[in-house]
């Protein structure tokens, strides 16, 4: 199993705006947890600056192109929450 971590930086006045595209949000998120491509998933707080979603795959590759197909459909993303993403290895050590 590899992991990959999805990184959103989010904009200054992102807890005002989520609401509008919050369930579209989470129902693809949810959809992505039951298929087993997201293992953990949640917004960091104090401050509320940025996301951070494990992404699971068979290899690296696999786990790297879900994040990212993930990333650009999000409507956070499309909707302009999200100031930029990036996508990087998680080479786990203790859990998984």
């Amino acid at each position: 199993m590899a992991y990959v971590l999805l990184e959103y930086q989010l904009v200054s006045d992102y807890l005002d705006r989520r609401g509008e595209f919050r369930q579209e949000h989470l129902g693809l998120a949810q959809a992505a947890a039951e298929r087993g491509d997201i293992a953990l998933a949640g917004a960091l707080a104090d401050p509320s600056d940025r996301a951070l979603l494990v992404f699971s795959g068979t290899d690296a590759d696999a786990a790297r192109t879900t994040a990212e197909q993930f990333a650009t459909g999000d409507p956070y993303v499309v909707n302009g929450l999200v100031t930029s993403w990036a996508v990087r290895p998680w080479n786990v050590v203790i859990g998984g």
